[in-house]
């Protein structure tokens, strides 16, 4: 095999990496085994609620375990949409829009055999919303409660039925259900009976370790093995309840590799099938040699978030609109990310249901951002002067350094001075939450942090409606338009879904005719797979369906 010399050190920490993966042989037996390289650095957690944002999702939760509501991943060339799940339908009270009532699918059962029923649902929702549960877990609140800041409660009405109550009136809430997996209680139960602890709470953190290490869901892939930092192998459960997506290869073995050239030397060298987020220099080389390349639009965003204080320079709507328009995407995605990115002209791209018909068109148009500037009072001789808070890494495959760099020259032609304060990525993460008033914004009147677009929650109410200033959620900027505050509550109180999508479109809409946002790129989730993979559905989300994979 050759490798490029600069890629001879690389490959040799991925072989490392590995262990023992090298050794087994292709055709030893008739067992088909897909191998993949994560970015992570880590397995992500196994409990059922992962880490890790939405690779973690991908990785440990779609896969062993499933949600009430879930995500169609089955095609690449429409969005990503919500479908039945562990539920078959749901509706919301007519006359108490707070009260859900959820209809489960008979028939299911936990990897560990035992069955799932509406006292399961129950127990789910307890472990991240109810303190005094024995299983209450505060380590999987925050990746739960979060995304379904809404939910209060889940009441058994019979096995197969249950009934869910909000703090308020919330559309979204089938949506935001996909966010919370279900972990077998039988299973904790039995970890708990034999945990040994000072105390109930002691026992209960026993008891979910020892759950992580031999974790129990419902879904298509059932933990084989488990070595933290090193490896997770999970199996095919022949007995998933769709039959469509029982899992077409034996066993998916994840592998942790965080760097991006050791990830492509294992795919290079054969110790791997399957890699996320390939180096970028490596992509003609990979080609040639006969390597598929996936990529799509993900439902992210990479944006500048602008202050709204007082004061900011970006309160003036011919600044906002200047800068969308003097940025020249196409050149950054051929020039910086080798073509791995889409062009964002909004949260949400034509053909989203989400979409709506902004009347602003976010384009490169250099001379229309000079003329706006202009009449905002800046020119050659006077330039306005911007700082944002980036961080030298991220997620995702954006690469935030030099992509603001980018963007500093290219809006120094539209008479802005733009001021780089680069922090670490975690401490960026922290001050979102605290906002443009905080000190540790440093005098900065925008933020760059990039964000997932799956939900209208997630997407647009916690950056545009006011109520979600710091310390609430993460309306870094303080934003207040009661324009959106409407919109928002209109979207919010409808509750049939084709209403509901052509309210958020119109709230979408108007954000983008405010140019509430610089809207820059979104990821495109590359990776590379041999050849002898084949079935591979790359989908318009973070997530894809492991199960449709076949091997040569």
């Amino acid at each position: 095999m050759l490798i490029k010399n600069n890629k001879t050190r690389a490959a040799l920490i991925a072989l490392l990496a590995l262990g023992s993966a090298a050794a087994w042989p292709r055709v030893a037996s008739a067992e088909t085994v897909l191998r993949i390289g994560m970015t992570a650095a880590d397995i992500p957690r196994t409990l059922g609620q992962p880490d890790q944002g939405f690779e973690g999702n991908r990785f440990t939760g779609l896969t062993m375990y499933d949600a009430l509501t879930g995500w169609d991943l089955s095609s690449a060339d429409k969005p990503s949409v919500v479908i039945p799940g562990l539920a078959t339908e749901w509706k919301v009270d007519d006359a108490d829009k707070t009260k859900w009532v959820f209809k489960l699918r008979p028939g299911v059962t936990f990897h560990d055999g035992s069955p799932f029923n509406a006292d399961a649902v129950v127990w789910n929702v307890e472990k991240v919303l109810k303190q005094d549960a024995p299983q209450f877990d505060a380590s999987q609140v925050g990746v739960t409660a979060s995304r379904m800041p809404t939910l209060a409660s889940a009441k058994k009405i019979d096995d197969m039925t249950v009934e869910l109550t909000t703090k308020e009136p919330d559309s979204f809430l089938p949506i935001n259900l996909t966010n919370l997996f279900m972990a077998s209680p039988a299973k904790w139960q039995h970890f708990y009976d034999k945990a040994e602890g000072a105390d109930a709470k002691a026992k209960s953190q026993a008891a979910w370790t020892a759950f992580a290490k031999d974790a129990a869901g419902t879904g298509p892939w059932k933990m084989a093995s488990f070595t933290p930092r090193e490896r997770l192998e999970l199996v095919k459960n022949a007995s998933y309840w769709d039959k469509a997506r029982v899992p077409k290869v034996d066993k998916m073995v994840l592998l942790p590799m965080p760097e991006a050239n050791a990830r492509t030397a294992a795919l290079l060298s054969g110790q791997v099938d399957w890699v996320e987020a390939p180096a970028p220099d490596a992509l003609p080389e990979l080609k040639q040699r006969g390597f598929k390349l996936y990529a799509n639009e993900q439902p992210h965003v990479w944006p500048w978030q602008f202050s709204r204080v007082e004061g900011s320079p970006w309160n003036d709507i011919r600044v906002r609109k200047a800068a969308n328009l003097c940025v020249d995407r196409e050149g950054l995605k051929d020039g910086l990310l080798a073509g791995l990115m889409v062009p964002a002209t909004g949260t949400f791209e034509p053909g989203h249901p989400w979409r709506g018909k902004p009347a602003f068109e976010i384009k490169y148009d250099k001379a229309a951002a000079q003329k706006l500037m202009q009449e905002a009072g800046f020119g050659p001789n006077k330039k306005l002067e911007v700082k944002i808070q980036t961080s030298a890494s991220g997620s995702g495959q954006m690469q935030p350094l030099p992509m603001n760099e980018y963007l500093q020259q290219a809006l120094a032609e539209c008479y802005f001075d733009v001021k780089l304060d680069v922090i670490e990525w975690n401490t960026l993460f922290t001050n979102w939450r605290r906002g443009a008033k905080d000190p540790s914004a440093n005098g900065s009147n925008a933020t760059n942090v990039t964000y997932a677009a799956m939900d209208p929650f997630f997407a647009l109410v916690r950056f545009l409606q006011s109520g979600m200033a710091p310390p609430v959620s993460n309306n870094w900027g303080f934003i207040n338009n009661p324009k959106f505050d409407e919109l928002v509550k209109k979207a919010r109180q409808t509750f049939d879904p084709a209403a509901r999508d052509a309210a958020l479109a119109e709230l979408h809409a108007a954000s983008v005719d405010d140019a509430a946002f610089l809207y820059v790129a979104h990821d495109v989730g590359p990776r590379a797979i041999s050849p002898k993979v084949t079935g591979v559905v790359q989908p318009k989300s973070w997530f894809i369906d492991f199960s449709l994979v076949s091997m040569q």
